[in-house]
């Protein structure tokens, strides 16, 4: 690397022996975009953006706004905290389920394709309905039951019953884990994985009373005997949650009652 010179008396230059500035090496980015307007367009189709200027270090969402901004205003996704921690910006990128915020442009290359999440009604564009989902997690009762009032008192847990289920507390209901799964897509009464991660977070809590009901509902036939065990969810979530290995442990809480 260069050293930074400066001119001498005698108008010569001389290094100072700084080093300048690490160039940034900009690229240019092809977005491939699954589009569809209900109000406009009878079926999908696809729209190509070229948007130049792209850092390795950009996110896809970056790229995204670009596109949007200064493009095609009409382009249409959700986004929030831009961060991978709402959830909100979950879409099929090259194939593959994952944050638009989270993934590097250095990662997924410079050719980029993207779909809406598989599974859901599609609304516009990259967005989805997601209140099937959220249905679905309401109805494994995704909250603490006890029989008492918390009062004034904190409820004590040990780390150890901590531990046991803090894998799950790490969900951010993004629906990628959900939306990655074949099952899902041919039977939308399936609950989904998330909704059973959900489930799990309280089924394990030393604290809580309501385990038996949760273990019922998942009995049923749309409940974790849905699951083929094909490791989509756990490979498409992005805070690295073991989805399947949380499935695996509900099925037996149910069969052996190890809760």
């Amino acid at each position: 690397m260069a050293a930074t010179m400066e001119r001498s008396e005698g108008g010569q230059s001389e290094p100072t022996g700084e080093e300048g500035p690490t160039p940034v090496e900009r690229m240019t980015v092809s977005l491939k975009v699954k589009r569809f307007n209900p109000e406009t367009d009878d079926k999908p189709h696809w729209q190509e953006f070229v948007v130049d200027g792209v850092e390795g270090t950009d996110r896809v969402l970056d790229v995204l706004h670009q596109a949007k901004w200064y493009q095609d205003g009409t382009l249409t996704f959700r986004r929030s905290c831009a961060h991978g921690v709402c959830g909100s910006d979950a879409m099929v990128i090259n194939g593959e389920n994952g944050l638009a915020c989270q993934l590097l442009i250095q990662e997924v290359g410079t050719s980029i394709t993207l779909e809406a999440i598989r599974g859901l009604p599609v609304i516009k564009d990259l967005v989805v309905d997601m209140e099937p989902f959220f249905a679905q997690y309401r109805s494994v009762l995704p909250y603490l039951i006890t029989s008492d009032e918390p009062g004034y008192k904190e409820r004590h847990q040990t780390a150890e019953d901590r531990e046991r289920f803090d894998d799950t507390t790490k969900c951010i209901l993004c629906a990628a884990c959900t939306t990655s799964c074949p099952v899902y897509w041919g039977n939308s009464s399936y609950v989904g994985p998330a909704a059973i991660v959900q489930a799990h977070r309280f089924i394990f809590d030393s604290r809580d009373e309501g385990s038996a009901d949760r273990l019922d509902i998942l009995n049923e036939k749309s409940g974790v005997w849905r699951c083929r065990t094909a490791f989509n969810c756990s490979n498409a979530c992005p805070r690295g949650i073991k989805v399947t290995h949380a499935i695996e442990e509900v099925k037996r809480a149910i069969l052996y009652d190890r809760v």
